[in-house]
């Protein structure tokens, strides 16, 4: 007789899903991981007079998903796919951004399609519709479908940095940590600077680490510099 107490807990539909998805990305994709800091102090600003000046609620997701477009754009192979054969990678003209969105039912991603031709108040409204209709359990199929990049963020739990695994149908996963304020060297005076840790999980079957590094590069310089994002 076993004297142990312990409590069964069942594994719901979602978590079985994501996990055999997850499991599926692990095993058969060969994934380069890189991790940098971002300084969003102009971000952060320009965030609350943008969302004032145009009368949307614009987030910082928003500027994320909007710079990850952005960076596509200047670096299609992170819109591809690799066919069956494994020899040719399809490079689609319009693409989606993908957004992790902790529901009441599980994890889920529902996706900002061609987001190419979105401004950043068209994808402030259209995020914000989608993780209301995933809280709401609302999404439908076609929500689900279409993600190159997905964004990732746990800062609201405090946490500083994570590498994420990157779904079966993204090429990447960029992955966001919590605001910091530290200490950085500006024009030789040490000022306080809101930081930011940024990961980045790519199939390196679509692209080297040179070529991701290029992209990642150009994401942070956006963040960097906010102003380009709302031209």
């Amino acid at each position: 007789m076993n004297d142990s107490t312990e409590t069964i807990v069942p594994v719901t539909r979602i978590q079985k899903l994501i996990g055999s998805l997850m499991q599926q990305s692990k095993l058969t994709k060969p994934c380069c991981y890189m991790e940098t800091s971002a300084d969003i102090t102009d971000l952060v600003k320009l965030r609350k007079r943008f969302s004032k000046d145009s009368g949307v609620r614009v987030t910082t997701n928003d500027f994320f998903v909007h710079a990850i477009a952005c960076a596509i754009k200047k670096y299609p192979l992170l819109a591809g796919t690799l066919d069956d054969s494994g020899e040719k990678i399809h490079v689609a003209e319009k693409f989606g951004v993908g957004l992790a969105v902790a529901a009441p039912q599980g994890l889920v991603v529902p996706v900002i399609h061609d987001t190419a031709d979105m401004s950043l108040v068209d994808v402030a409204l259209k995020s914000d519709d989608l993780v209301k209709k995933a809280r709401a359990n609302k999404l439908h199929l076609d929500d689900f479908d279409g993600a190159n990049i997905v964004l990732s963020g746990l800062g609201m739990f405090g946490v500083s940095s994570f590498l994420a695994i990157t779904p079966p149908d993204a090429a990447g996963i960029i992955s966001i940590g919590k605001f910091e304020n530290k200490v950085m060297p500006v024009e030789g005076k040490a000022v306080v600077r809101r930081m930011m840790s940024v990961a980045f999980s790519v199939d390196q079957r679509l692209v080297d680490e040179f070529y991701a590094a290029k992209f990642f590069g150009y994401l942070i310089e956006q963040l960097e510099n906010p102003e380009t994002l709302i031209d």
